[in-house]
């Protein structure tokens, strides 16, 4: 069983704050994501974490017995300013030193954050020049009209994330259409709700991104859980 909890926040940096605890479940599908996290993990009385980049396609990922999880899913715009994002994508960076009560941020010790302190945590590197944010991305991303050329937004997009706006919208896209098919929609109804071309468009994404099917979806009939899926305001 994979137990879940997510919130979340109001801080313009954070999109979502989770944890999760992993139980007699071996394997996960780990759901293509936008956003970059800040992930805390313990296994064995070993504190581990690491930054993870978006996700572009779906894959599967163990759950170690007994492990429990903490993570800070990240706001598009906001980003790392010594780090190239696109680095990130489809990739992970460990923390060079972690106890359970500090962790290696920005080349500096920091106190560990937890589910409860995250914004604190984010607050303070914010402040210390360790994150960044760029209103622009973040408007363009939600389907605003920036005061900009396409080109310039579409370069500062991909410096926030690490992906194009083009990539950014088809993940969350899949991710809508994932929900929807959990709730009982009709395939046909989320093709038109959310602009597919047709049900094989519908099909591709999901496999894609997802990595289910509309009817393993709808069914549930698969025993491996996905990580998280949430609704947005969007």
């Amino acid at each position: 069983m994979l137990e879940t909890e997510h919130r979340p926040s109001d801080s313009p940096y954070i999109a979502r704050v989770w944890r999760g605890r992993g139980a007699g479940v071996e394997r996960m599908t780990s759901v293509a994501t936008s956003h970059w996290e800040f992930v805390v993990w313990t296994h064995r009385g070993r504190v581990h974490a690491a930054v993870r980049g978006p996700e572009t396609v779906a894959t599967v990922a163990d759950v170690p017995d007994g492990s429990e999880s903490f993570g800070i899913s990240f706001t598009h715009g906001t980003s790392l300013p010594h780090v190239a994002m696109a680095r990130l994508v489809d990739a992970q960076l460990d923390s060079p030193h972690v106890t359970s009560r500090a962790v290696v941020f920005g080349d500096e010790e920091r106190p560990l954050p937890t589910f409860d302190t995250a914004e604190q945590f984010v607050r303070r590197l914010a402040a210390d020049g360790a994150l960044v944010r760029d209103p622009v991305v973040a408007d363009a991303v939600a389907g605003g009209t920036p005061r900009l050329g396409s080109r310039s937004v579409q370069r500062r997009v991909a410096a926030a994330t690490g992906l194009t706006l083009g990539a950014i919208r088809q993940i969350d896209r899949a991710r809508q259409a994932a929900i929807l098919l959990q709730e009982g929609a009709a395939p046909l109804d989320v093709v038109h709700r959310l602009g597919y071309y047709d049900q094989p468009h519908l099909a591709r994404a999901l496999k894609r991104f997802v990595g289910r099917t509309a009817t393993q979806l709808r069914r549930g009939t698969i025993a491996e859980p996905l990580s998280l899926l949430y609704k947005t305001e969007s």
